[in-house]
Parts: structure tokens; C-alpha cells; sequence
């Protein structure tokens, strides 16, 4: 058993980041006993494009991720022109880690659906294992072509994980926060404040959510 320590990764937008995506990710690092890097996209292929500008967006990633070192930003899609390719970004980190350490790969059931759209998908494996975050007692609808290239990669435990550095799939049960980073841009430009939903510390400086609460006016 492979007895280095996880990395995982988690890609959004960050758009911006609120509780919803620090609780899914700091649970990930508990149950996988990994670290987590989060991954800004500079140009999603799948969603609209950033209210925020990728400066901004950092400040508030490292705003929020201040006081702990288990959660940290990694802002290599920003720096890389054209559209933020998972596979691109997984070829780079594999290179830099070495072929040995864990890799985790962390998206949401829904998107994990959708994986068979995504730019080259299935070399995905290769490079990476896929932690699929579920809501308990929630899934999402499989396509067949996912379902057959997945059916000999479940694992059933966060240890499985660690016996090979990619190619397993594990579902990972976390808190389900009802949060959105739309409902907190339409808090603000209505000039309201989403306490409770984003970190504290992006309230300490008004320009960190700034972009946010002149984007209608």
C-alpha cells in the first residue's frame, strides 16, 4: 500500500468561493486523509464565464483559505491561456508529483454525469483517481458509456485509493450545504450581505467582493 499522503483536487470556478465549496473540500481532505488543492478555472469550458477577473478570484481563494494549510490554492489554470482542460492540468501535476503519490480527482455527482463530454475523458484515468462527491441518499443517472468504463474502477474505501496512484472511482458522502455562488452574486448586487454563506475574512477587506456588488448596477 502506497503510504504517501493523497493529493486531491478541486476545480471551479470560485466565482465566488463560499462555504459550500470549503466544507466538501475539507471534508474530502478528512476522509481521504489528503491534502486539497483548489483550482480556479480561467476559462470553464462547461459554464458561463467569471463575474470576477482571475486576479480577483485569488485574492479571495487565499482570503478564504487563511488560519489552516491543509486546503491550498493552486492558480496554474489562470496563468495558462484558452480553455482550463482537467486533462491538461492533470498531466501537469502528475509530472511534478511524480508517478508514485496518490492523485484525486474531486467533482460533484452532477458533473461527474457528465464526464463522457469532457475534452479527452477517458485518459482521464491514467492520471488520477475520481472522487465523486454525493450528497447521502442523492445520484445522479449514469450513461451507459461512463457506467462500462467505470464498472471495474469502484472502490469501497478511501484506502483503495492509496494502492495505486489513478484509475479508481470512489463516491464520497459529504454535508450538503444548499449554497450557490449565484445566489451569493445576486445577494450582493442587490446590495445585500450573504453572511453565513461565504467565509468571514471576505468581508474584512470591501474590495474583495467588490466585482460582485457593482456587477449590476
Amino acid at each position: 500500500m502506497n503510504e504517501e499522503r493523497p493529493l486531491a483536487l478541486l476545480g471551479g470556478t470560485f466565482d465566488p468561493i463560499h462555504n459550500a465549496h470549503l466544507r466538501v473540500a475539507w471534508e474530502a481532505a478528512e476522509q481521504l486523509d489528503a491534502d486539497v488543492r483548489l483550482l480556479p478555472a480561467r476559462v470553464p469550458p462547461h459554464r458561463e464565464q467569471p463575474v470576477a477577473s482571475a486576479q480577483q478570484r485569488v485574492a479571495l481563494v487565499q482570503a478564504a483559505l487563511r488560519g489552516q494549510d491543509r486546503l491550498t490554492l493552486d492558480a496554474r489554470e489562470l496563468q495558462r491561456e484558452g480553455p482550463s482542460y482537467t486533462i491538461d492540468t492533470l498531466i501537469e501535476i502528475r509530472a511534478e508529483i511524480g508517478e508514485v503519490r496518490p492523485l484525486v480527482l474531486l467533482i460533484g455527482a452532477d458533473a461527474f454525469a457528465g464526464l463522457p463530454s469532457w475534452h479527452r475523458w477517458s485518459e482521464l484515468f491514467a492520471h488520477t483517481h475520481i472522487g465523486v462527491l454525493t450528497r447521502p441518499g442523492h445520484g445522479s443517472q449514469l450513461p451507459t458509456e461512463l457506467r462500462t468504463r467505470i464498472a471495474s474502477r469502484r472502490a469501497t474505501d478511501a484506502r483503495a485509493l492509496r494502492e495505486s496512484p489513478s484509475g479508481r472511482v470512489l463516491w464520497l458522502p459529504v454535508t450538503p450545504l444548499e449554497i450557490s455562488a449565484t445566489q451569493v452574486r445576486d445577494l450582493l448586487a442587490a446590495g445585500r450581505e450573504p453572511r453565513w454563506l461565504v467565509p468571514d475574512a471576505l468581508f474584512a477587506d470591501p474590495a474583495l467582493l467588490g466585482p460582485y456588488r457593482s456587477a449590476q448596477a
